[in-house]
């Protein structure tokens, strides 16, 4: 049975069946029912191969994650494969461990493969590779990623003021001494997070001691390494704003170490709203980006771009962040309450 069985046994088109197939969003609900009904009755199984070689497309994506050992990153892929499933495409998740040259080498396998589009939550500020592929547009989405300078879609959270919003609130608690643990120069999301701590400080008149940054690499690890140092300053830093969860718990870990309370000696706020933060044993303070929802935009932002074949204005996406405030920054009994109002994002 082919296709053309299936368009002369419900009566519509080729195309409207096709348009069934692939999932594609404007099809009368009745009509999908009515076709997907004679389909079933008969076992009829599309031929993938045939179906992108009389399309040009293969209904699938690629997903290129900097850290899978980093709990964002699960939670950013099951948004982007519950929308893409949405939509009949199929995801290849690839694992770049912040290598460019890994990173290259899945592209290019993935382009040999034939994939419709990429999404990539692995940008970095040096990749020309990714400068290339937006040049011959190909369609490309960043997600939890900016390239400035580059006319490329994307979906983040509004970093700086994510950041900003968790620093003024250590600082409405009193805080002076607040050290903060960055991710890596290389990352857009590091560049703005540190940008957002260095205003808040700012406005507050407050001094940020050199000796009070420190960079991380986004791992607990990192964390726990940056946090020891800090914490052994004379003056020791009260309070401490790490770019990532990941990085917040290794803090956790180096103050509970070194014999210190959280929050009594030190204060501890993080950013992403990774599940472990929410444990009764960590209750982080946290920043939402929103992970989940920022996957399923990507998701939106690319079939968009594989539809319009390249040809529509690049578009961004910003996610308003949400301070989600547990007890390690001192609010006792404030389990998982919320200071900020929690938007649904904004595009321009």
């Amino acid at each position: 049975m082919t296709i053309r069985d299936i368009a002369r046994l419900t009566g519509y088109s080729v195309a409207t069946v096709s348009r069934v197939l692939n999932g594609h969003p404007h099809v009368h609900p009745q009509t999908r029912e009515k076709i997907l009904s004679v389909i079933e009755r008969n076992g009829f199984q599309p031929h993938h191969a045939a179906r992108a070689l009389a399309t040009s497309r293969t209904s699938i994506l690629g997903l290129l994650m900097s850290d899978i050992t980093n709990p964002f990153y699960p939670e950013l892929a099951r948004g982007v494969e519950d929308a893409a499933a949405a939509h009949g495409y199929r995801v290849i998740l690839c694992n770049t461990d912040g290598d460019l040259q890994k990173e290259h080498a899945y592209i290019t396998s993935l382009m040999r493969g034939h994939v419709d589009g990429l999404i990539f939550a692995s940008a970095r500020l040096d990749d020309s590779f990714l400068q290339h592929l937006v040049r011959h547009r190909f369609p490309l989405v960043l997600a939890n990623r900016r390239f400035y300078g580059l006319e490329v879609d994307s979906v983040a959270v509004d970093n700086v003021l994510g950041a900003k919003r968790a620093v003024s609130h250590l600082i409405n608690h009193g805080h002076k001494r607040i050290a903060h643990i960055t991710g890596p120069s290389y990352v857009s999301n590091a560049v703005e997070r540190l940008r957002g701590y260095r205003e808040a400080m700012e406005e507050a008149g407050l001094r940020v001691r050199r000796e009070w940054v420190v960079m991380g690499d986004f791992t607990r690890r990192s964390g726990y390494a940056r946090a020891m140092e800090l914490l052994s300053l004379k003056p020791r830093p009260t309070a401490i704003f790490a770019e990532n969860d990941n990085m917040a718990v290794g803090a956790l870990g180096a103050a509970f170490e070194l014999g210190l309370r959280v929050p009594e000696d030190v204060a501890i706020v993080g950013f992403d709203d990774i599940d472990l933060a929410g444990a009764e044993a960590i209750q982080l303070t946290t920043v939402s980006q929103h992970i989940y929802e920022m996957g399923e935009k990507a998701v939106s932002l690319l079939l968009r771009r594989i539809e319009a074949g390249g040809q529509a204005e690049p578009s961004e996406v910003i996610l308003d962040p949400t301070l989600v405030i547990r007890r390690s920054c001192g609010c006792r009994g404030a389990s998982a309450g919320i200071d900020a109002k929690h938007g649904k994002g904004r595009a321009r």
